[in-house]
């Protein structure tokens, strides 16, 4: 296209010129055009020109400048003998331009006013204009090419970026901060002074930088890829020559954290920046060696802070010494020590590590520090030190915290972990609870053996009132201890009275029908009291257990086996643990009961009981009373 003849010039020079989307300005600079080159005083004439066109690129915006020396190109070409001087002189001027432009280029980083940015954006349009003036002498002979051409003004201005972003990132300014001066090594000062670099550079090219360009160059991308690869090369260099613990785990930090979270998704940048195109800052052979090294010490730390831990505590319970006294109730320190050591290195691994999955190789450690724990304060308990019950209700409290901090973990903890510590939990607070109710059960034994005999069903003995009278003396015992603990433990307390009483209710041979009737309005009365004394004050009180307690009273008052029957149901689907011996036990109560009443309302209570119910969702009661027959043969009957 460029080979045509000098008549045809003219018109394809108005041609190009709605091509290229832009009107040539008239030149103000004096072009001579001469075929066979014998103008006088050529030099001199030539040296005014120069001047004149560096001035006038200094006053006009470069991409003017770059539209003129293509019209001149142009001009010059479709001459059939172009002037040799001529070609000289557009040479040194389009060379003038370039360095120009690269010279703005270069300095995108280094001034923000909007004066320097209208100039960088008439740089990057002349960089176009270049371009497009190199596709337009594709395929032409190279007999009638400038000698310049092809500019390629693209190539070059990426490999000018190329060289800026390694420039920038090597001579990355130190960071003055109190958080930079408190890093501990030079990997931390580089790998810190290079993050900041990216992350300023690249809210640079978002918030001014990037208009500048047209949208097809994406030049917020290529900056964003550029400064990763230089970045990553750097950071797998320093990952390869060996890293200390601290440099590894710092290094780390950037890598997993701070580079593809508050760096690639700032709310400037997030969504703008291909990042599933740039990928990990590390190879994978360097991260998980890495993230190996990390792991692996920070489980024996975690392992050695929790044995230190545990250790400490144990001695303190062995010399004798009682726990502090905070706000009225002993203390101990070890759950809050247990909790900091867990969660802070959680915290950091969430950070560090992009599997999350792998914390589970830290939550282990507590795992297996609670089953020493439960080992330890059990076998402290044995040995009935003077010291126990302090010890005991400090570590109620801290069981109390452990249990709260457990719970509410959603993400470290798998389900089958969470599950496992909270069971270890139960059976440390189960030895605690028994430490502390075992000497109150031993004073309430001759309260529960006159239970249900006739003195009790004919009122000439107020066991209940002694049974509580006694009970509310030994609960000063239990003074010193958290409101909450305290508060649990009576609760328990308030079950393990229940079940003393229907364990001797259910070991019971009623001999009349009216035995029956008065025994369940004894349990009536008795029911109120037991729930009035565990509801007054601060005590709280368990409501279903005065509801479970009713409903049996019902029980032995009805003698409609249908009634009966429907009483018996209902309390099955309350309470699914209990059993048909139970059941078997509860109707070897009821007196007038035939065999086939009896297997009849057995065979209704297994065919409606809720077999999906879950245990979590229903109060445990029965399977704590446990059922033994007396009556050999009244247990035949019932089985037949």
């Amino acid at each position: 296209m460029w080979c045509l003849s000098r008549q045809d010039g003219a018109g394809r020079l108005e041609k190009n010129q709605r091509a290229w989307g832009w009107k040539l300005p008239k030149p103000k600079i004096s072009i001579k055009f001469c075929r066979n080159c014998r103008q006088q005083n050529h030099n001199q004439s030539a040296d005014l020109e120069l001047c004149s066109v560096e001035e006038q690129q200094r006053e006009e915006l470069l991409e003017n400048v770059s539209r003129r020396l293509i019209m001149r190109e142009e001009q010059l070409f479709n001459q059939d003998s172009p002037c040799k001087e001529e070609k000289e002189q557009l040479q040194k001027d389009l060379e003038a331009l370039m360095e120009q432009i690269w010279s703005v280029v270069k300095n995108t980083f280094s001034s923000s006013s909007s004066e320097q940015l209208e100039v960088l954006k008439s740089a990057v349009i002349s960089i176009q204009q270049q371009e497009v003036q190199d596709q337009r002498w594709a395929g032409c002979s190279e007999d009638g090419v400038p000698e310049w051409r092809p500019q390629k003004c693209l190539s070059t201005h990426m490999t000018l970026l190329q060289n800026m972003v390694e420039s920038r990132l090597t001579q990355a300014p130190e960071d003055n901060s109190n958080e930079a001066i408190e890093l501990s090594s030079p990997v931390k000062n580089e790998v810190c002074r290079m993050g900041k670099c990216v992350n300023e550079d690249l809210m640079t090219v978002v918030r001014k930088v990037k208009d500048c360009y047209p949208p097809h160059m994406d030049i917020l991308n290529i900056y964003a890829g550029l400064y990763h690869q230089r970045f990553s090369a750097r950071l797998n260099e320093l990952a390869a020559s060996g890293l200390e613990i601290d440099d590894c785990s710092y290094l780390l930090l950037w890598v997993n954290h701070y580079y593809p979270h508050d760096v690639l998704k700032h709310k400037e940048l997030d969504g703008r920046i291909k990042t599933t195109c740039l990928g990990s800052l590390l190879l994978p052979h360097h991260l998980n060696q890495l993230e190996e090294q990390y792991l692996t010490h920070k489980e024996n730390k975690v392992e050695l802070w929790l044995t230190k831990t545990i250790s400490r505590e144990e001695e303190s319970w062995l010399s004798g010494r009682k726990p502090e006294l905070i706000d009225s109730y002993y203390f101990s320190p070890l759950a809050i020590d247990v909790i900091e050591v867990i969660d802070g290195s959680l915290t950091e691994f969430n950070y560090v590590i992009r599997d999350q999955r792998k914390a589970e190789r830290i939550t282990a450690h507590l795992e297996n520090f609670l089953s020493s724990y439960k080992k330890r304060l059990k076998e402290f308990v044995n040995r009935d030190h003077s010291n126990v019950h302090p010890v005991i209700k400090a570590h109620l409290a801290c069981e109390e915290q452990l249990r709260d901090y457990i719970t509410e973990q959603e993400g470290p903890l798998s389900e089958q972990q969470r599950h496992r510590c909270l069971e270890v939990l139960s059976a440390l607070r189960d030895c605690g609870y028994r430490c502390l109710t075992s000497p109150i059960h031993d004073q309430l034994k001759t309260f529960y053996h006159q239970l249900w005999t006739s003195a009790w069903l004919d009122r000439s003995l107020p066991v209940v009132n002694s049974l509580l009278d006694s009970l509310n003396q030994q609960l000063t015992s239990l003074t010193n201890l958290k409101p909450a603990c305290r508060q649990s433990l009576l609760d328990v307390l308030h079950q393990d009275v229940v079940v003393q009483y229907v364990r001797r209710m259910m070991k019971t041979r009623l001999k009349s029908n009216e035995q029956q009737v008065c025994g369940a309005q004894r349990l009536i009365e008795d029911t109120q009291m037991i729930h009035q004394f565990f509801s007054d004050g601060d005590y709280g009180g368990s409501s279903w257990l005065g509801e479970m307690l009713q409903r049996i009273a019902e029980i032995l008052r009805l003698q409609d086996p249908e009634s009966v029957q429907l009483e018996l149901v209902s309390l099955a689907r309350m309470f699914p643990d209990l059993s048909e011996d139970h059941v078997s036990a509860l109707l070897s109560l009821k007196i007038g009961l035939s065999a086939a009443n009896i297997r009849s309302i057995r065979r209704s209570v297994e065919e409606n009981r809720l077999h999906n119910v879950s245990v979590n969702h229903s109060p445990v009661f029965f399977s704590r009373v446990k059922v033994k027959w007396i009556n050999k043969i009244n247990h035949i009957v019932l089985k037949t």
